[in-house]
């Protein structure tokens, strides 16, 4: 399959990118609007933009309304988040918070989702989640104002909250996150299955010596 970008729609880019660009980590992002209802919904299209500072990287893509989603409306408006890790235990409310609930209904309070206080936001986060991220907004890059186009949040994380059954040492240990990621559609994928590859020396690096590890 040979896919030339200036012959191709919108939705074929898409589905092109999620189903090879797998698996992805989820951010479940808490935010407030500016009339205080509480907003919870997922993007899989997140990363790491920095290290120091730690800047988190989340995009959304613009519906073919044009309008906004609440996530990105209440960090213009209030500045303030919290990135949730997804594991197998809230995958199935994570999945619910995806409907398209209207901006007044608060889906921790719909789907009986329980609420933890942050530290440094006013933003709760949620209580199951392994892992939280208290952020303030850095910036927003819009890429496209066209259906399907990309807005940036750049977020400052101020602060990390790592449960105890996944922190050893003063370090989160991955593989207790039980995390999932999103594959293509409408499909998910365990991080159970883990193998480790030691970083590479240079001076021992060679086809002959890569094919020989293989083996």
């Amino acid at each position: 399959m040979y896919l030339d970008m200036d012959k191709i729609d919108p939705l074929q880019c898409y589905q092109a990118a999620v189903a090879a660009i797998v698996p992805r980590p989820i951010a479940w992002v808490s935010t407030r609007s500016a009339n205080g209802i509480l907003n919870l919904a997922p993007y899989s299209f997140f990363t790491v933009a920095s290290c120091d500072p730690l800047i988190l990287s989340v995009t959304q893509i613009k519906p073919r309304d044009l309008k906004d989603k609440d996530t990105l409306s209440n960090l213009r408006a209030t500045g303030e988040c919290v990135v949730n890790i997804v594991n197998e235990q809230v995958a199935q409310l994570m999945n619910a918070s995806c409907a398209n609930f209207p901006p007044e209904v608060d889906e921790f309070a719909q789907l009986g989702i329980e609420q933890i206080q942050s530290v440094k936001v006013a933003v709760p986060g949620v209580a199951m989640s392994p892992v939280r991220f208290e952020c303030t907004l850095q910036q927003i890059i819009n890429i496209s104002d066209k259906a399907m186009g990309g807005t940036l949040m750049l977020l400052k994380v101020v602060a990390i909250h790592s449960s105890d059954h996944c922190t050893q040492d003063g370090r989160i240990q991955t593989k207790a996150l039980h995390a999932i990621g999103k594959m293509g559609g409408e499909s998910y994928s365990t991080t159970k299955d883990n193998f480790d590859l030691a970083r590479p020396d240079v001076s021992l690096c060679s086809k002959k010596a890569v094919i020989a590890g293989t083996s």
